[in-house]
């Protein structure tokens, strides 16, 4: 089902001391690179309406984050160091490297958005260009979740100590996660998911391992996620790199500040932003909406 998904794309399985990763590489070889970072809870999968249209101009990389898909999913530690996003973006650059990259946009959606701006900020050398899919800093995020206590929030349910949410969740995997990408969407539905992605979706987050690193994916954004945030903007840290805040209509809170205003006061005062009609799921639900932003960007 995945080839039929990325039709003229090679899989890779790239080996680093983290563990095994698995990716999908088209476009020509020579071409300027681009990463595709998925997020929660689905994996490189989700790019596959819009990754064939930018390997037309594009060496493009859709990389499954540790954890999820099919790359390695580690035991996570006390301290959730492994599934901190410096830790992943510091394992993004060891496969990009292998791959023979070591300068290349990068185009991150809601979990891989963070992985994405991390690595903008601690290594700015590496990334040409950075497009943010529907998400607020983490920090930005906490607070609005801390503003509205009694706001039931995922965050929260995630990040509370193993094995609770682990347990909660392994008891009906497909009807917590289905649950979710319904919500998340513009249409409440799992109609704009193919058949093919949700098969591979559903094959990931009924693993234990995986449902345990997903939880620590949102345990580290509770922690180290967030203290990294901190000192940056302590520090006054901004992103470099040209940057777009690319949003759907629909999924961000827009009741205090829009999605671009939270990232300009923040690490990103020269973000430019753009909106297409949509849910949460952008590259899926509106594909060519996404497609059109990217590629004026990336040009």
């Amino acid at each position: 089902m995945t080839t039929d998904l990325f039709p003229d794309f090679a899989a890779r399985w790239i080996d680093i001391p983290a563990g095994r990763f698995f990716a999908r590489v088209g476009g020509p070889e020579e071409a300027s690179p681009v990463l595709l970072l998925h997020g929660f809870p689905q994996s490189h999968a989700c790019w596959h309406r819009i990754a064939p249209a930018l390997a037309e101009r594009h060496r493009v990389v859709c990389l499954d984050l540790k954890g999820y898909g099919w790359s390695a999913a580690p035991k996570g530690d006390p301290r959730h160091e492994a599934y901190a996003k410096r830790t992943l973006a510091a394992e993004v650059v060891a496969v990009m490297e292998s791959l023979g990259h070591v300068h290349f946009a990068l185009v991150g959606h809601d979990r891989g958005a963070r992985v994405g701006y991390r690595l903008a900020l601690d290594e700015p050398g590496r990334i040409a260009r950075l497009a943010l899919l529907d998400i607020l800093p983490t920090l930005v995020q906490w607070e609005r979740i801390e503003a509205n206590p009694r706001k039931p929030s995922h965050w929260n349910f995630l990040a509370e100590a193993a094995p609770g949410p682990e347990q909660a969740i392994g008891r009906d995997a497909d009807t917590y996660f289905e649950g979710l990408l319904r919500d998340w969407s513009g249409d409440k539905s799992l109609k704009v998911f193919a058949p093919a992605a949700l098969h591979l979706y559903r094959q990931a987050w009924n693993v234990p391992e995986r449902i345990h690193a997903f939880c620590e994916d949102y345990r580290a954004g509770a922690t180290r996620d967030r203290e990294a945030d901190l000192a940056d903007l302590a520090a006054g840290r901004e992103l470099t790199c040209p940057t777009l805040i690319l949003t759907g209509d629909s999924y961000l809170d827009r009741s205090t500040e829009t999605p671009l205003a939270a990232w300009q006061r923040t690490f990103a005062p020269k973000a430019v932003a753009a909106e297409v009609t949509s849910g949460h799921f952008l590259a899926e639900e509106n594909a060519e909406a996404t497609l059109a932003a990217l590629r004026t960007f990336l040009a």
